[in-house]
């Protein structure tokens, strides 16, 4: 599932293309095809986006809610558009420009008070400005869940996936399984400050990078880390191989339904 930092760069990707521009917008699928003869023709005025939550805003008190879940897509393409295929929930198009939103868990059409009412559910993002990380500590603080399925609860923290959690851990030598309770608000201010600095370059970049710059592969005459979610990581994916810092090995286990991976040695109970 893409983490928050794909969603607000989504974001910025439709302002960019379409904002401040009528748009064709068709549902070739069939599911979201009254809603796009509402809005076809119409101002693509604002995007938006909190944690995984994308929303493009029409005017008036319009909005389509996009979330991508499992298997969601979007594709970005230039004139010509092609034509759709059956599988394009939704497709937004400009003379220039066009994108396509395949297998979203949700496209939905919404208006004010129901968009209000999912931002309420959803915890602070670090990826809006503004938003008070005091929330998610006072939910932390108080909990005797793991610090590691903490941060990927969307109610506490909002737009943490697995890959990020695993890697701040690390980064800030934090036993996952530590209650959030036993962290210090030092600590908790410490792992918000590095994921507001981690996920901006996320969105910059388009992809996730976690390594400090002594533990690049140039700086530690190491292969490049290959693949298919990018990016240099500490312990993401990196089960039973050499930590990056302390040699020792890396370790996996189910936690919070998906595998969480760290380092014994650098994040001691």
């Amino acid at each position: 599932m893409p983490e928050g930092h794909t969603i607000h760069r989504l974001a910025a990707d439709h302002r960019e293309r379409f904002g401040g521009r009528s748009v064709r917008v068709t549902s070739p699928q069939g599911k979201f095809a009254d809603a796009a003869a509402l809005l076809d023709g119409t101002v693509l005025e604002t995007t938006e986006a909190h944690g995984k939550h994308l929303f493009l805003g029409f005017g008036g008190d319009e909005w389509v809610h996009i979330h991508l879940g499992l298997f969601g897509k979007v594709t970005f393409g230039g004139a010509p558009a092609p034509p759709p295929t059956d599988t394009v929930r939704l497709r937004i198009a400009a003379p220039d420009a066009y994108m396509d939103l395949r297998g979203p868990t949700t496209c939905a059409l919404i208006t004010d008070p129901e968009k209000a009412a999912i931002h309420d559910r959803l915890g602070p993002d670090p990826l809006r400005d503004g938003d008070d990380p005091g929330k998610a500590w006072r939910r932390i603080s108080r909990s005797r869940t793991t610090v590691a399925a903490l941060l990927m609860d969307q109610k506490v923290i909002a737009g943490v996936g697995n890959v990020y959690r695993a890697e701040v851990l690390f980064r800030h030598g934090i036993d996952p399984y530590r209650a959030g309770r036993d962290l210090t608000r030092d600590e908790w201010d410490a792992i918000w400050a590095d994921l507001v600095t981690l996920m901006r370059e996320g969105v910059r970049a388009n992809r996730i990078d976690t390594v400090r710059p002594e533990h690049t592969p140039d700086a530690m005459g190491r292969p490049p880390r290959v693949d298919d979610h990018g990016g240099e990581v500490y312990v993401y994916r990196r089960a039973n191989l050499p930590c990056h810092v302390c040699g020792g090995e890396i370790r996996t286990a189910a936690l919070a339904a998906r595998n969480l991976f760290w380092c014994p040695a650098c994040q001691k109970p």
